[in-house]
């Protein structure tokens, strides 16, 4: 298989078509996606959406939206920097100077809705619905039969391995309810690029070692969606390769921040850190141009000589802009030095590997694992979290399970139900309607409750927990 940027730029909308662009409008369509995406009420509300630290006051914590404008940020400057590489060394001779602006383009629009799935509550959102359906599943009966029974393999697999990765797709192409069926109606460049894995809930092989495989990247709902999406830039069943980059500026966004984060909150010291960088590095089997002991040593001395208040917390912060830029230059090495790879959609890695920078990478992630992600604090936030979405899900799942049948609704599941946003019970009864299939319908059902939980903030969801269970 061998992609062409001809169609992987594939600037077409399922939806209805745009008007014809007028005489004093020169954006491009990938430029409307960006205004679309800025100007929606899904987008904002990643600005009450925590990244890790769910449900914490703190001011200087990132939430889901700055996260996203760092993604988007980093996305469009590795893209940058690949656009002008293949340019300059005649990687590709189809490639032109207006491909690599629409490159740039769709990375800044990827990052700004990478996360727009994503559940309240951080990643743990996302672990709390998959285990309530692990734990409740088999308890939930429809007509006398358990759900585990009536459900297609796929569909059960869809919320055992829910994701936010596969729910991105779903707010943006059906959620977002503005002019018609397909969401913001976005290009299918743009959505090709956030469709991290491109593998049905019953293709996920994580022990494969392809990490195309390692999580589900659409549900069934949307597996023509993501066929016609696929087609239309040519590349079903792999990688497009924007996702690369994609997920290596989310991967260089998070994992420096959570550092950064964790330093300010006083999970780890500055000598603490100090002394795990240099033991990883020890361990290293490959060590490249970027040594973070060296860096953080440097930015120590510098905040000395300057007179700085607070030398280590300028250093920590300092550590993660120079990790930033260096690790920018090393995704934009492993995207050019595999281009072939990666149009053939046959790379398997991520763009740090055989870079030299794969050991930070993953000596950050462990750092944070150990000493936020597992603290008290984190630990007791992720309890109440749990404690919310249990209680969410107990209440909003056996309600809508015989809705829209012949069947009526007890009173309480009645009023339930009309809790339910309006907006996502509309996009239900349009995919209801266009199917006489009576479990399909069901598992619609059930979608139309995770898509009103992962549409929650932080705040309204625990607002509503408190207001439904009685806790003033």
């Amino acid at each position: 298989m061998q992609m062409n940027w001809k169609r992987l730029l594939c600037d077409r909308r399922i939806g209805v078509r745009t008007r014809a662009r007028s005489a004093g409008d020169l954006r491009t369509e990938f430029e409307k996606d960006y205004h679309r995406i800025i100007g929606s009420s899904s987008f904002r509300r990643l600005q009450d959406k925590t990244q890790v630290f769910a449900l914490d006051k703190s001011d200087f914590i990132r939430t889901r939206l700055t996260h996203s404008l760092e993604v988007s940020s980093f996305a469009k400057s590795i893209g940058q920097n690949v656009g002008r590489f293949i340019l300059e060394n005649h990687l590709d001779d189809s490639f032109t100077i207006q491909n690599q602006g629409d490159i740039c383009d769709i990375l800044q629009c990827a990052g700004l809705i990478h996360d727009i799935g994503n559940p309240p509550f951080g990643h743990f959102g996302e672990e709390a619905i998959r285990d309530w359906f692990e734990r409740r599943m088999q308890t939930l009966y429809y007509k006398g039969k358990p759900l585990t029974e009536l459900l297609t393999p796929q569909m059960l697999q869809d919320f055992y391995h829910f994701e936010g990765n596969a729910q991105v797709l779903r707010q943006v192409a059906k959620l977002h309810f503005l002019q018609g069926e397909n969401g913001m109606n976005l290009t299918c460049a743009l959505l090709n690029t956030v469709i991290k894995y491109p593998v049905s809930s019953l293709q996920i092989r994580p022990e494969s070692g392809d990490l195309k495989e390692k999580k589900l990247g659409y549900f069934y709902a949307e597996q023509d969606l993501y066929r016609t999406i696929a087609e239309e830039t040519g590349a079903v069943g792999v990688r497009h390769p924007l996702a690369y980059i994609l997920e290596a500026a989310d991967d260089i966004a998070y994992k420096t921040a959570d550092i950064e984060d964790a330093f300010k909150k006083g999970f780890i010291s500055y000598e603490r850190l100090h002394s795990e960088l240099m033991d990883a590095r020890e361990l290293a089997e490959e060590t490249g141009p970027t040594d973070p002991v060296a860096l953080l040593d440097q930015q120590l001395s510098d905040a000395v000589l300057r007179g700085v208040d607070d030398p280590t917390l300028y250093a920590v912060q300092n550590l993660a802009v120079r990790l930033q830029s260096d690790m920018i230059y090393l995704a934009t090495k492993g995207f050019t030095d595999h281009y072939r790879e990666i149009m053939e959609g046959t790379f398997t890695s991520d763009l740090f590997a055989g870079t030299g920078g794969e050991w930070v990478m993953e000596a950050l992630g462990d750092i944070a694992f150990r000493y936020a992600f597992s603290s008290r604090v984190i630990l007791q936030m992720e309890v109440s979290a749990g404690t919310i979405l249990d209680y969410l899900m107990d209440r909003f799942i056996p309600a809508v399970l015989y809705y829209d049948t012949e069947r009526q609704l007890p009173l309480l599941d009645r009023k339930i139900v009309s809790l339910i946003s309006q907006n996502y019970r509309q996009v239900y009864h349009i995919y209801s309607s266009r199917t006489d299939d009576e479990i399909e319908k069901l598992y619609l059902r059930l979608l139309l409750v995770t898509d009103f939980i992962s549409g929650m903030t932080d705040t309204y969801a625990r607002d509503m927990y408190q207001k439904m269970s009685g806790i003033s």
